[in-house]
């Protein structure tokens, strides 16, 4: 398999998890998004949003978007299981993903944070904007998983919801939010990182880390 990614991307951040996960590899290949490299003729032939990840299954099959890539792993690599068993539990896996993955993560990324300084917002008014939005979806998030026990997002063992969960703590961390006030999300996220499917994905550890 082939992953088409960016070292600080959380979207292509989650597959790595979920690849490390279910010990799968794949060649990974690095799309300098500062530099534009997603908006390269070649890449936009394999994934037309110009977005990171992109994955290339070994039959040369393109999937987009990273929760659909990580349910597409999940279910052609059942073991260990992203998603609980329970129908309900799975459901709410799947929210709590969603809402970091449709609600917050889009609002503060490159492309959104390019079109506020396009408009004349300074620099910190958009640092500003990110860090707000960081701030109101992981207060929701921390509430979501409250009643939930641990020690992961939905017990224990880490499920879709932690694969999105770090990676968004993380860019909360570089927009300067101060994250002790999602006490369980980060009780969540250092079980999390105590793994080394987790530690492993990090941004800093990959071939294309600044």
């Amino acid at each position: 398999m082939k992953l088409h990614g960016y070292f600080r991307s959380s979207a292509a951040y989650r597959v790595r998890i979920a690849l490390n996960l279910k010990g799968l590899s794949a060649e990974h290949l690095p799309h300098h998004l500062r530099k534009g490299e997603q908006s390269a003729p070649r890449y936009l032939a394999l994934n037309p949003q110009g977005l990171v990840p992109t994955l290339e299954d070994d039959s040369g099959a393109v999937l987009t978007q990273s929760l659909a890539i990580v349910e597409w792993l999940d279910e052609t690599h059942p073991a260990p299981p992203l998603l609980p068993m329970d129908a309900l539990e799975r459901a709410k896996a799947r929210a709590f993903a969603l809402a970091i993955a449709c609600d917050i993560h889009p609002v503060q990324n490159l492309k959104v944070l390019a079109r506020l300084r396009q408009l004349g917002l300074p620099e910190e008014q958009v640092t500003e904007w990110a860090a707000w939005a960081n701030r109101e979806g992981l207060a929701a998030c921390e509430k979501l998983i409250a009643n939930e026990p641990g020690p992961f997002c939905f017990g224990e063992v880490p499920t879709i919801a932690d694969v999105c969960l770090v990676p968004q703590l993380a860019n909360a961390r570089r927009f300067g939010v101060d994250v002790s006030a999602f006490p369980r999300l980060l009780a969540a996220e250092a079980a999390a990182r105590a793994m080394p499917a987790f530690a492993d994905a990090a941004p800093d550890r990959q071939p294309d880390a600044e």
